[in-house]
């Protein structure tokens, strides 16, 4: 094994050791997540030096979205029950901030590089990932990531994210696929929206983003949509037309069904003189509270069933997309070399014929070259001679093997990128054009009765964790057993576990 190997190899040990006591069921995928690796370095869908396992982030993850000056914050030091985050009317924080709970009585700010490094984080190297986007942009990974550690128990067992206020219409490409990246790796999304603002009309590019594109994918039950600071309302003639107004603009953009909520700060609300209408307040957002609390607090159950649900849908992505696409990117070239060896081979022999009859070799149909008696009484001349042609012909062919290949690269990555494969289809899509693989084989490298197998084993394996989850998390025969509230707190040698990990992680980082 290589360096690289061995160093992927001493991540997924010590995340087996993290999960080891925290949950048996997830230590049990990281091993099917192995059998995946090995399927990918034979195709070449992944290098050596890196592991679908450590494309997730394995901790339960709550992003928190929104727009400029809707109360994330506030909102997050109210949950918290610390002041944390930097809060204001205008933009105080442009930087996503990765928060997690520390047994210090002190907050930690560390820099983006803590959570770029580190693959129990939503952001292992995002740096390369937004140096594809924006060239030169993944060094200065510090200028849109931190890390910040606290010791609220609300943050026990979960990471949150804090986004900068968001902007489509002024929001750089690398802010945007970060925004993006963490949608999609969260097991909980809150999406915030400024009540005070009359006109959610108006907000096209932002409603756009945050609700048009998350309404029609698979997990949409995540995201929960949050109408922040509402008792600015209540000084309305009708405050219900806010609420309405907002409702209104989510259902243009395709929200029609789904959670909505009305919330404000108790501590920094609005005073409300006609006691019927605070007290009227005060119910609906203390019950929009305590429900955005609650999903808040069973985020571990969903994480296990993302990691699961991930675990299956890469090995689908494997046999249903990316091993299809290799091949029918092998087939384009397969015709492209054969069409090109015959365009090739007919120009040279015409050349040849073409040289050979200026120089007078020929009479009538005999090729007759005045060299041609000695070449037949010479041995070794004639083995020279075939071994000269043979070399023209394999030199001619994988010049040509190459430029077919060089061709069809472009199109593959766009293909890709497009079906958003975990893997590299372009690498694994080369691999196939090596000069030792015959033009003729049937089946993709790597991708075999073996590999089928495994990959078969792998899905069976992730309906198994499905059911053994729903044995942990259900009880329809009533029987007595742990409740889900009590999920986080029945394993103290867990707790003391991920502490311990998480200061040896700030530790490390501070040195």
């Amino acid at each position: 094994m290589n360096t690289a190997g061995r160093l992927i190899e001493g991540r997924l040990k010590h995340l087996e050791t993290h999960l080891e006591q925290e949950n048996p069921v997830l230590l049990k995928t990281v091993q099917s997540f192995k059998k995946l690796d090995r399927i990918a370095y034979r195709t070449g869908l992944l290098d050596t030096d890196e592991s679908y396992a450590t494309q997730i982030p394995w901790w339960p993850l709550i992003s928190v979205l929104g727009t400029f000056s809707s109360g994330k914050s506030t909102f997050i030091n109210h949950y918290l029950g610390y002041k944390l985050q930097r809060t204001g009317n205008q933009a105080v924080d442009d930087k996503f901030t990765v928060t997690c709970y520390s047994r210090e009585k002190t907050a930690h700010a560390l820099p983006g590089v803590a959570l770029d490094s580190d693959p129990r984080f939503p952001f292992y190297q995002m740096s390369e990932d937004i140096e594809l986007v924006a060239k030169g942009e993944g060094q200065r990974i510090d200028s849109y990531l931190q890390l910040k550690t606290c010791p609220s128990e609300q943050l026990r067992g979960k990471i949150l994210i804090d986004s900068p206020g968001f902007d489509a219409d002024a929001q750089r490409t690398s802010t945007l696929k970060i925004t993006d990246h963490i949608i999609d790796l969260s097991d909980l999304v809150l999406v915030f929206f400024d009540a005070r603002h009359p006109e959610p009309g108006a907000m096209h590019d932002t409603l756009d983003h945050l609700v048009s594109n998350t309404i029609n994918r698979n997990d949409a039950g995540k995201f929960l949509y949050i109408l922040n600071q509402i008792d600015s309302a209540a000084r309305e003639d009708n405050p219900e037309e806010v609420v309405a107004a907002w409702q209104r603009a989510l259902g243009e953009r395709g929200l029609t069904a789904g959670r909505f909520y009305t919330i404000y700060n108790p501590e920094a609300a609005v005073p409300i003189a006609d006691d019927n209408l605070r007290q009227r307040f005060e119910r609906k957002r203390d019950a929009d509270l305590e429900e955005i609390h609650n999903r808040m607090h069973e985020v571990e159950i969903e994480r296990a069933y993302r990691i699961v649900g991930v675990l299956e849908r890469t090995a689908r992505d494997i046999e249903e997309r990316a091993i299809p696409a290799i091949s029918e990117a092998v087939s384009r070239w397969k015709r492209r070399v054969l069409w090109g060896d015959a365009v090739a081979f007919s120009l040279l022999l015409i050349a040849l014929i073409g040289i050979t009859i200026n120089l007078g070799y020929w009479e009538g149909f005999r090729f007759a070259p005045p060299w041609l008696d000695s070449l037949m009484t010479n041995p070794v001349a004639q083995i020279s001679s075939g071994v000269g042609i043979v070399a023209v012909i394999l030199g001619l062919h994988f010049v040509i093997r190459a430029l077919s290949a060089r061709s069809l690269l472009r199109r593959l990555r766009k293909q890709s990128a497009h079906l958003a494969i975990r893997g590299n289809l372009a690498n694994a899509f080369l691999r196939n054009t090596k000069p030792w693989r015959s033009i003729f084989s049937t089946s993709p490298a790597g991708w075999g009765r073996g590999a089928k197998k495994r990959l078969t084993q792998v899905k069976e394996d992730a309906d198994n964790y499905v059911q053994s989850l729903n044995d942990r998390f259900t009880n329809p025969s009533g029987e007595e057993t742990f409740s889900l509230s009590e999920m986080g707190h029945q394993a103290p040698a867990r707790e003391k576990q991920a502490d311990a990990e998480v200061m040896e992680t700030v530790t490390a980082n501070q040195s």
